[in-house]
Parts: C-alpha cells; sequence; structure tokens
C-alpha cells in the first residue's frame, strides 16, 4: 500500500466513525473540522449518510422542536469554551440523544484536568457524558462521548495539511523573553535551543502533544515505525514527544513498515513563505481571491459568471461560492493537482485543456485556439456551459478551477505580485553590495499613508511581508548606530502610514489591539510596530544555533547575481546525498534507552547512526506552513535523485505570503486556543 493511499485511508476511516452516527441527527462542527471534511468529501458526505441539518458550532445555533439527536465535532478539550458551548445548544434545543466527537485524546485530556494520562479507562469522557444527561434534563437520555483523529486533510496525495493545529508556528526570541520572565536568574535560557517541553505553558504542552498523539494514530493505523528527526527548536520539542510518545513503545515492536520524519521550523526560512519567487498558479489564486469562511486552505470563487444574475450584493447572498477543494469529482481532482504541481504558465495551459475537454463531451459549439491563453478566451469557454444544467452539475468541479484561474488573472493582485518579485529581486542584488541599514532606506520611499498612495502602491500590509523578506533573508546581522537610525525612520512612516488608514484591515486589528481607526493613538501605534520590530530581530537571529543551514542567500560575485537558497531543497538535498553524510543540522530524536546507547557509542565506535534516508518512506513536516511552490520544489528535488524513497510532505497549512504577518507578529505562539 503506499503511503497517499495509507493516508487516504487513515482519514477516511475516522470520519467513517462519525458518519455512522449522524443519521436523523443534527450536525455542529467547528471550523477546523469542517476544513478536515471539507479536503475529506464534505458537507455531502454527511447527508449521504442520513444528516437532517450542519450547523456551525456556536452557541447561537439550537436543533429544532422535533429533531430528537445532535452529534457534536470539535477539535478542542472538552472543557471551558467548548462544554459551554455544547451545554448553551443543548439548553436551546429537544435533544434526547447527543453524541460528541473529539480530535483530542483521552490521555490528553486526563492530563488537561491535572490526572496521570496513564490513568486506564475513559473517565473525563464518563463524567461529560453524565453532564450531557443532565444538561438535557434527563439522566435517562443517551450520551455518547468518543476521541476521533480527524486532523488530516488530504490537500493532494503528496501534501497533507492539519487545520486543527493551523496556528502551530515555531518559536522566535520574544517568545523565550517571555517564558523566562517566570524563570529564576539561575534557570533563565540561554537560546531556544534549550527550551524543553515542561518549560512551555500548559496550553502549547497540550497542543503539541495533542499534535503528536494524532501523528501517532496515523502511524499506529499505517503500522508504521517512525525514526524522528528535527531541523530547529520548536520541532525538536515537538519531534521529541512523537519519539517517547507512551503509545508508541507497542507500535513499534510489531510495525511492518518503517519510516522518517523530518521536523523544519518555518522561521528557519521565512524568506521562502513570503517571497513571489515560486510561478506557482495556486499561490496566486490563494492570495488574490478571499479566503473561504472559517479556512485557512480554500478561497471563495465567485460562480455569478455562470448565472443570469446582475452582479449585487443580494446575488452574491443568494449563489454559493465556490471554491478549490474538488474531493468528489475525479476530473476536477487532476486538474487541482495539476496545477499544484505546474509552473504558471503550464498550469493556465492545463485548464484551458480540461475546459476544451468537458466542452467537447458535451457537445458544446468551442472554437479551438492555440498560443498565448487569456482570461477572455477562458471565460468564454466557461460561458458555453451558463444555460446548460446538465453541462454544469458534470463539470462543476473544472468550472470552479477554470473560475478561480480567470478571476485571479482578473485580479490586480496579479500586478502586485509581479511588483513584488521585481523588488525581491533588486534586494537580492542589493544585500551583495550593501547591508540591512541601506536596504532600509530603499524600503523607507514605499511607505505612504492612504491619502498618498494609488493602487500601484503598497498598504501597510504590503510592506510587513517586504520587511519580513528583508529581515529573514541575510540571517544574523550586526547591530550598528546606523542599523538603529535607518529602522527609526522605517518606524516614524510605517506609524504614521498605520495610523492614516481610515479603516484598518483585520490583520492590523489584531496586530495594534485596536477595532477601528478611531480607537488607534499614536502611543499605540508605536508600541505595536516597536514590538514588530523587536520580533523582526529574533528573526535574523533564527538560524544562528544552526552549522550547516545558516544562509540562505548566496552573495554572488562579479559574474553572478545573489540568489536565494531554500531551507528546504537544502535540508532534502542532504538528505539524499550520495555520501550519505552524518547530518549536522538534522538532529536525532532518540526514543529510548536503545537509541541513546546507540548515539553514544557512535562517538568512538563504527555504529551507524540513524539518518532520514534510511527508510523506504520519508515523512517532511513543515511546522508553520508550506507554500504551494515549495511542495512544487520538494517533489522535483526528490524525483532527481531517482531515488527509491517515496517522500510526502504534512504541514499545519497552506501558506500564502500575507499568513507571515498574522503569525508573526499577531498569534499568540505561547497560549494557542485549544478551548480551555
Amino acid at each position: 500500500m503506499s503511503i497517499s493511499i495509507g493516508l487516504a485511508s487513515f482519514t477516511q476511516q475516522a470520519w467513517d466513525k462519525v458518519l455512522s452516527k449522524v443519521k436523523k441527527a443534527v450536525v455542529f462542527m467547528d471550523d477546523r473540522c469542517a476544513e478536515s471534511l471539507h479536503w475529506n468529501g464534505g458537507a455531502q458526505r454527511l447527508f449521504e449518510a442520513g444528516a437532517q441539518n450542519v450547523k456551525q458550532f456556536s452557541s447561537f445555533e439550537a436543533g429544532g422542536a422535533k429533531q430528537p439527536k445532535a452529534v457534536f465535532v470539535v477539535s478542542t478539550l472538552l472543557k471551558s469554551r467548548t462544554a459551554d458551548v455544547v451545554k448553551d445548544i443543548i439548553g436551546l434545543s429537544s435533544f434526547q440523544y447527543c453524541v460528541v466527537f473529539t480530535t483530542v485524546a483521552h490521555s490528553i485530556h486526563l492530563l488537561a484536568n491535572n490526572a496521570s494520562p496513564e490513568m486506564e479507562g475513559r473517565r473525563v469522557f464518563e463524567q461529560f457524558e453524565e453532564k450531557i444527561c443532565e444538561w438535557m434534563g434527563d439522566m435517562n437520555y443517551t450520551a455518547e462521548v468518543m476521541h476521533v483523529p480527524l486532523f488530516l486533510a488530504p490537500v493532494s496525495p503528496h501534501l497533507h495539511i492539519a487545520p486543527a493545529f493551523g496556528s502551530v508556528f515555531p518559536l522566535v526570541s520574544q517568545d523565550l523573553d517571555q517564558i523566562n520572565t517566570s524563570r529564576p536568574d539561575k534557570k533563565k535560557f540561554g537560546s531556544l535551543a534549550d527550551v524543553d517541553l515542561h518549560s512551555l505553558p500548559p496550553e502549547l504542552q497540550i497542543q503539541i502533544k495533542s499534535l503528536a498523539s494524532g501523528l501517532n494514530a496515523m502511524f499506529d493505523f499505517l503500522h508504521v515505525r517512525e525514526e524522528c528527526f528535527a531541523v530547529g527548536p520548536t520541532s525538536r520539542i515537538i519531534a521529541g514527544e512523537l519519539a517517547n510518545h507512551p503509545q508508541a513503545k507497542n507500535r513499534r515492536k510489531t510495525a511492518q513498515h518503517k519510516a522518517s520524519v523530518v521536523f523544519i521550523d518555518r522561521t528557519l526560512d521565512l524568506t521562502g513563505a513570503v517571497g513571489h519567487h515560486g510561478d506557482n498558479l495556486v499561490e496566486k489564486i490563494l492570495s488574490a481571491l478571499p479566503e473561504l469562511s472559517g479556512h485557512n486552505n480554500d478561497v471563495m470563487v465567485d460562480m455569478l459568471e455562470l448565472t443570469s444574475l446582475q452582479k449585487n450584493e443580494d446575488s452574491y447572498k443568494m449563489i454559493a461560492p465556490g471554491h478549490l477543494a474538488q474531493p468528489n469529482d475525479p476530473a476536477a481532482q487532476a486538474l487541482w493537482e495539476s496545477i499544484l504541481n505546474m509552473k504558471h504558465k503550464e498550469a493556465v495551459m492545463e485548464v484551458r485543456r480540461h475546459l476544451v475537454e468537458a466542452a467537447s463531451k458535451e457537445n458544446l459549439p468551442i472554437k479551438m485556439s492555440l498560443g498565448r491563453v487569456t482570461p477572455e478566451q477562458l471565460s468564454s469557454y466557461i460561458h458555453l456551459f451558463k444555460n446548460n444544467f446538465k453541462a454544469m452539475q458534470n463539470h462543476c468541479g473544472t468550472l470552479q478551477l477554470s473560475l478561480a484561474t480567470v478571476q485571479t488573472l482578473r485580479s490586480p493582485q496579479l500586478t502586485k505580485w509581479d511588483s513584488f518579485l521585481a523588488f525581491e529581486r533588486l534586494l537580492l542584488q542589493a544585500f551583495g553590495d550593501s547591508d540591512l541599514p541601506e536596504v532600509l532606506k530603499q524600503i523607507l520611499p514605499m511607505i505612504k499613508s492612504k491619502r498618498e498612495r494609488t493602487d500601484d502602491d503598497h498598504s501597510p500590509e504590503d510592506l510587513l511581508v517586504l520587511l519580513v523578506y528583508v529581515y529573514s533573508l541575510p540571517g544574523e546581522v550586526v547591530l550598528s548606530k546606523q542599523l538603529e537610525e535607518a529602522e527609526l525612520e522605517v518606524k516614524k512612516a510605517l506609524v504614521k502610514a498605520v495610523c492614516d488608514e481610515p479603516e484598518l484591515s483585520s490583520l492590523l486589528q489584531r496586530i495594534t489591539g485596536c477595532l477601528s481607526s478611531t480607537e488607534l493613538t499614536l502611543d499605540k501605534a508605536h508600541i505595536a510596530v516597536d514590538k514588530m520590530f523587536e520580533t523582526l530581530r529574533g528573526v535574523t537571529k533564527s538560524r544562528a544555533h544552526m552549522k550547516q543551514f545558516r544562509a540562505v542567500y548566496s552573495p554572488g560575485d562579479s559574474v553572478h547575481q545573489g540568489t536565494y537558497r531554500p531551507l528546504l531543497k537544502q535540508v532534502v538535498e542532504e538528505i539524499f546525498h550520495p555520501d550519505r553524510p552524518d547530518p549536522v543540522d538534522i538532529v536525532h530524536m532518540s526514543a529510548g534507552l536503545t537509541d541513546l546507547l546507540k548515539t553514544g557509542f557512535s562517538m568512538f565506535m563504527k555504529v551507524s547512526r540513524p539518518h532520514p534516508s534510511d527508510h523506504p518512506l520519508l515523512i517532511l513536516f513543515v511546522v508553520g506552513g508550506v507554500t504551494p511552490s515549495e511542495v512544487r520544489l520538494i517533489k522535483d528535488v526528490v524525483s532527481s535523485h531517482k531515488s527509491a524513497v517515496q517522500a510526502i510532505m504534512l504541514s499545519s497549512r497552506l501558506l500564502k505570503p500575507l499568513d507571515i504577518p498574522e503569525l508573526l507578529f499577531a498569534t499568540d505562539r505561547l497560549h494557542p486556543d485549544i478551548g480551555m
């Protein structure tokens, strides 16, 4: 069984457990689980299994008077806020039978309730079942609570994301300062590499243990024994937790297959996450179109073009948006996988080819046209389906992906994308000749207030993306008076630009802590911008502890331009190096005494140390998100080595450039929302 088929079966069987309980029920589901289902067949599967309705997991929702059964599907602990919402929904309904599924294992619930994780039975779940019966008003009614590992979403056969862990992001130096504030002077950590799991706040410990628990369930289903490796401080904590997972020991003794799992911190290379060099259509679609509500990894596609309705606000409310995930449409799925793995130009041509094939199958009067693909040409092909309901139904998935392509090609964001790319190329050259203060001086004229900006100029959010690129690319910088002066000028201009915004975007609201521009004072803006630059300075130190992967930038010389060297590519090249040198920065995480002895003896005896290429399966888990172009890059690098090793990528989310300022400047990484 291939790993991609195995992973699809793993997520399928997890959802099958939910589907077995939804007959004649109202289903309440939180956003993270809904996103996982979205890529695993969608709400259609719930209705086919007999669900009466599907609603958001919210205190403002309820079942009808003649709906006695409810199924709750949540990605959080069954306590505090989550328990309150379940209670509120039951209180507004007439349920006699409730089933609750949580993606958080019972052992993690024990930990969250300060009980021993080794305790047998299902005490916490039984207590919650009793509470549900109390809330329903009759202890003779039925309540069931169970854990199901619904954490993965199959974006493609070789890429799975974990929506339940979409906010997971590696720690930065400002997080280390926070951790150290509660520790005595003699026990303060010198660097993030010294931090261990038990030094972290309880919420983050539970989140990491939940991720390790989910991965353990996945390997259990696949009958795999894994060797854990890590690149980066946060990855070491996660890999260490998985390597020493208490429920993994028996599995590893009897596992039929072996795999290497390499966790990699996103913060080691933010250049790749905010850069626009990928030449990938999917990456541009994710940036150009609005996010699908409640989702991190899909977009809303305007479907009005296939109707006769006029474009106005009422029409948008009437027509449901399209999206990229097409798990129930084999032809659309094939198109999606193609454009995910192709360069932009090839992908657009592939969209045209699929449209032509679909139109030909329906005997629509299509006029063939070769040469350059234009949005007008694609749109004319799409319009052939307009008044043909059967044809639309047969090719609905392909039409959604085609419309996403047309809307992206017409979007002003595409012009801005090219502008970003041009400036990034200038920066690559500039860093070869100049230092950070000089580069910041080049950015200064680009910072303009709303009144001064044209459509071609950059918004404050765009500038944050550029600043992350600038601070991530060179690595550790020398602190100097010139740097402080250059930063001060950029800060002043940025504060002015943010304060002049007539309306604050959701990102600026989260960064400043102000819901409207009227709340935002000069002092608040200064504090927010100062914090951002502290974080940016921390970004420059993210590779300081590395020996082999210290640089993602080659300055070039008089003949060659400076170039960006993706860290993910460096890691994979090292794994597949024909000489198999001992990895320097890819750290093996031991899973007990045997591994420790093996590692120890290897220092003075010829004992082979574990290597990521030892096993026929390689899983790369990028902690903090991965871009579509990086997925394609890794696929190409692995293919170029013609190795028998099968590689697959897992990550917390599919990234677009604007996600990074949110995860870096507007996310509480130490205290994630786990429902407590």
